[in-house]
């Protein structure tokens, strides 16, 4: 074995050793016996420490976006994944191993419109660290390829890496950056927040797929009004999105529910911690803190005493970036409604102009093959 090969060989046992949780495999099998239901006390802890060296990953991340972001109309923010959603995905994604998943940490980005997205994510690609970006460059881009749940938005993985002793065990952590429009933005928001104030759960596709069906048609009357591009329903003529959305909403009465939400008026702090705890009451706590350390601590506290209650640590630079980058925890669906209400009007209109001309068009030529 050549020299450089016996160095990758030491580093790689290092690693393994110093691994949090132990080694990839004793993450792997914690995550095996969450979605088995035997898990016992030790693999809580294994996964705790597992999830707690992301810290480290997300703040490396947020600097890099913020510094890049500086002066910019672009809202940066960060959040830790919570412990029930990444119990939900391993029920959900009988494959899936624990060590792998990649959105455990995750930084976003949200952009005033496409154009900007586009430019900063292809300068940001050839960015000169030695972060590793995992996915080739059209694999999460669901702007081009929307979802079915009517989801856009980009997606892109790193796998950290720094060459400092004290980053060592942290190689080959993943975080996922998240890019998105305002427009978009305000979509995934109103989805979060249906799944919060009814039994269904159209972002995972659980539930009464006629939520599933009007967000995404939703979702295909923003990308045509606001974003001159289209959804999930390409093929679907203007006036019958509208037509669609409309006869469903009128069963759901979606939009009168969510209109009479009273958004959470609980102030959050400059404190650049934030926890937010939604009680099943529907009632938001907020929690605040200066350390980043102590945030965590709190954290996997408030998630024993809770088991079963929505808890997340965010980050942003003001109170304001906390509210417009998580609007689904103050149950802020204003924007998609405002949205929604005008795109409605502005492509069923669109549609009955290019219908009057079409009729004009053929009375004419009906005419002239007249005369």
């Amino acid at each position: 074995m050549s020299a450089l090969g016996v160095k990758e060989k030491i580093v790689n046992q290092q690693v393994n050793k110093s691994f949090p949780g132990g080694s990839k495999s004793r993450v792997n099998r914690a995550g095996n016996n969450i979605r088995n239901n035997t898990a016992a006390h030790e693999d809580l802890l294994v996964i705790e420490e597992w999830r707690a060296a992301h810290r480290a990953v997300l703040n490396t991340f947020q600097a890099i976006l913020r510094n890049r972001t500086a002066h910019k109309n672009i809202t940066v923010a960060q959040r830790h994944k919570r412990q029930s959603t990444i119990f939900d995905k391993l029920q959900r994604l009988p494959e899936m191993q624990l060590s792998r998943m990649d959105d455990i940490a995750g930084c976003r980005l949200i952009f005033q419109n496409i154009e900007e997205l586009n430019n900063f994510r292809t300068n940001f690609h050839k960015a000169r660290f030695h972060h590793e970006l995992k996915n080739d460059i059209d694999k999460y881009d669901y702007i081009k390829n929307p979802k079915n749940t009517g989801y856009r938005g980009i997606h892109d993985v790193y796998g950290y890496d720094v060459n400092s002793k004290s980053g060592l065990s942290l190689k080959g952590l993943l975080v996922e950056i998240q890019y998105r429009t305002e427009v978009q933005h305000a979509w995934a928001t109103a989805v979060e927040v249906i799944g919060f104030i009814t039994e269904d759960q159209p972002k995972f596709e659980k539930g009464d797929n006629r939520y599933q069906k009007v967000m995404a048609l939703s979702s295909e009357i923003f990308a045509r009004v606001y974003e001159n591009i289209t959804g999930p329903f390409p093929e679907i003529s203007d006036i019958d999105v509208v037509k669609e959305f409309v006869a469903l909403d009128k069963e759901l009465g979606l939009l009168a529910l969510l209109q009479g939400l009273n958004a959470a008026d609980t102030e959050v702090t400059e404190k650049k911690n934030t926890i937010l705890i939604f009680h099943e009451e529907k009632k938001l706590e907020i929690r605040t803190y200066r350390s980043a350390t102590e945030a965590l601590s709190s954290l996997f506290t408030l998630e024993k005493e809770l088991p079963g209650i929505d808890i997340v640590l965010v980050k942003a630079d003001t109170s304001e970036d906390v509210r417009f980058a998580f609007k689904n925890y103050f149950s802020d669906a204003t924007e998609f409604i405002r949205l929604l209400e005008d795109g409605c009007e502005k492509l069923s209109g669109k549609a009955k102009r290019v219908r009057k001309r079409l009729t004009k068009s053929s009375s004419g030529r009906a005419k002239s093959a007249r005369r």
